[in-house]
């Protein structure tokens, strides 16, 4: 006779999405990633000249593999969300692969299978990455000649980021409020989760990267942590594990562009992290894309630190990048293609879904099932351009017209105009 969790789906759900949860909370890949703040000082000293030498921990995931061992037979007896908690679990087991593996040229083995390589088509699109960064790469390079009115310099410090940072986490999510804090030692210039936003000492940032990060890390990734804590039924959706990252950090770039906040800089930086992996994955070593960064403009801090995010975890003479940063640009297209399909389709109701944990954009057709389901909870945070969506709506119903408008002949036009037309230059009024 079957025993009640298998009578009571539902209950054998939550019980492997939990087993799950499980598994995913050793792996801290950003933190195990990590430069020490000491191997830039010494590098910068040298005067980039010097490859960077680094040493990781030595990791034991026992704990996942025996975790994933615990979930498997679960998760073949949960129904609906067999699929999908089975993708999860795939995930996971790749990603513990990966840590096992800092520094060799295994680990972009298992990096390429969790967040693509550049040159690799995407699925449902005969792009790639690198396509996509090389078409953007193009067109801000026609834009370097304008003044657009920006500060100069990045004067902006870590203390007044924490600062500005702390004061809107703390009136948008109250008592749920995250600390932030300063660290030496971090991944990126920026991490978010439930409880901390860490920001990199040291670093400084412009005021567009200000208002960027608080829409991109408190907006999203520490919305979707909360939202995702709150999950009771579902643990998994809590859990920001690789199979996710495309869609969170989709979401997060949208989030920037949807504020007002997106610059010419950030797309750059987005566009140039691709064009960094690609050519490490052809040999390139650390100087080598140390200096590619150079040559784009970038300080010599800021050129090793987007070197860093190229190669770390990964082989520094090259050939194994970290791929992780491919995925932003792409997470961004799809991210805004979803979102006006669901208008273009009358579905403004599964817009609130995307924000009720950390999930995928696959995952939704089975979300939509568990929610039915009784399983899944409305999310209690939402940025301010997903709760009011007055302006969200109207433009994406804008941008879908707007993608089914065929106007060749009327662009053609405007080309020739713009090409015989002088560049416009306003005399002094003194």
């Amino acid at each position: 006779m079957p025993d009640s969790a298998q009578r009571n789906p539902a209950r054998r759900i939550t019980e492997a999405a939990t087993a799950l949860r499980q598994a995913e909370q050793p792996l801290r890949i950003l933190g195990l990633l990590a430069w020490p703040i000491e191997v830039r000082e010494r590098f910068l000293a040298a005067g980039g000249r010097k490859m960077p030498t680094i040493e990781y921990p030595q990791v034991d995931t026992r704990a996942v593999d025996d975790a994933l061992a615990t979930a498997r037979p679960l998760i073949e007896q949960s129904g609906p969300a067999g699929e999908w908690l089975e993708r999860t679990a795939d995930r996971l087991a790749v990603a513990s692969r990966m840590l096992n593996h800092l520094g060799q040229p295994a680990f972009y083995d298992a990096s390429h299978t969790l967040y693509g390589a550049p040159a690799e088509a995407l699925p449902d699109s005969a792009d790639s990455p690198l396509q996509l960064a090389r078409r953007l790469r193009r067109i801000i390079d026609q834009l370097n000649h304008l003044d657009l009115g920006a500060p100069p310099d990045a004067t902006a410090t870590a203390d007044d980021v924490a600062h500005k940072m702390q004061a809107a986490v703390v009136k948008f999510f109250g008592d749920e409020a995250p600390l932030v804090e300063i660290v030496d030692s971090l991944s990126a210039n920026a991490t978010a989760g439930a409880d901390r936003i860490r920001i990199r000492a040291g670093a400084h940032f412009t005021d567009r990267d200000v208002d960027q990060l608080i829409h991109h890390e408190a907006g999203i990734h520490v919305s979707t942590a909360l939202n995702g804590r709150a999950q009771t039924e579902l643990p998994i959706l809590a859990s920001s594990h690789p199979g996710t990252t495309r869609t969170q950090e989709g979401l997060a770039v949208f989030s920037e562009f949807i504020t007002g906040c997106m610059d010419v800089d950030r797309l750059s930086r987005l566009a140039d992290r691709v064009l960094a992996i690609q050519m490490a994955v052809d040999g390139a070593d650390f100087l080598e894309v140390y200096r590619y960064f150079l040559d784009q403009g970038a300080t010599e801090k800021a050129a090793y630190e987007q070197t860093r995010r190229v190669f770390r975890g990964g082989v520094l003479t090259g050939g194994a990048p970290f791929t992780k940063d491919v995925v932003y640009l792409d997470g961004l297209l799809r991210v805004h293609d979803f979102l006006r399909s669901l208008i273009a389709a009358g579905r403004a109701d599964v817009l609130q879904l995307l924000f009720c944990g950390k999930l995928s954009l696959a995952d939704i057709p089975v979300l939509c099932e568990l929610a039915e389901m009784g399983l899944l909870k409305a999310p209690k945070f939402l940025p301010s351009w997903a709760s009011d969506r007055r302006f969200l709506v109207s433009y994406l119903a804008y941008s879908g017209f707007l993608g089914r408008v065929r106007m060749g002949k009327v662009h053609e036009r405007y080309a020739e105009v713009l090409r015989s037309s002088p560049t416009v230059r306003f005399r002094s009024s003194n």
